[in-house]
């Protein structure tokens, strides 16, 4: 998964900033990506599915009557970014710096919109992801990855794009 430029937060991490800006204040050292060990790798699985256990799944209309509601499941419920940002939290406590846990909107095979937390790591980036259990490689998720948080601001955000893709073409 190649950054691109920075690009427009999604409206739910605006609002989320606006009731909680420390959290998106923060500018993390980037000292690249996570240098992932067995232990490591562990605690982000074990935290992946201790979370998708604890939080029912519920939409924003249900909870709090409106779309887009970015939030900690706090009631124990939640959607996609809710699941997303605790478990950044939880391994944020953890020992993993904020520069390697990005919440990251993605488009499903079905066209739907979601956020899964990615987990920069020298192995490459790794998805947690509330419809799973198991913790993928970002290709083997079936997404299509569209932003990012930075690693540098936990305000800002990036543009994505596969490094297989053609961005520019030329003909002679």
């Amino acid at each position: 998964m190649v950054a691109g430029r920075q690009t427009s937060q999604p409206i739910g991490h605006y609002e989320f900033c606006k009731a909680n800006p420390a959290e998106c204040a923060v500018r993390p050292r980037d000292r690249g990506p996570l240098r992932l060990t067995q232990a490591i790798m562990d605690r982000i699985a074990a935290v992946n599915v201790e979370i998708n256990r604890s939080v029912r799944p519920l939409n924003d209309i249900d909870i709090y009557g409106r779309d887009e509601v970015w939030a900690y499941p706090d009631i124990g419920a939640g959607d996609c970014e809710d699941y997303a940002l605790l478990k950044r939290r939880e391994l944020n406590r953890a020992g993993i710096s904020l520069s390697n846990l990005l919440i990251t909107v993605v488009r499903k095979p079905d066209g739907e919109g979601h956020a899964v937390l990615t987990v920069r790591t020298h192995r490459g980036d790794l998805i947690l992801d509330n419809l799973r259990d198991d913790v993928r490689g970002w290709r083997e998720t079936g997404y299509r990855f569209l932003k990012r948080q930075a690693s540098y601001h936990t305000g800002r955000w990036v543009s994505l794009h596969d490094e297989n893709e053609t961005l520019v073409g030329s003909v002679d």
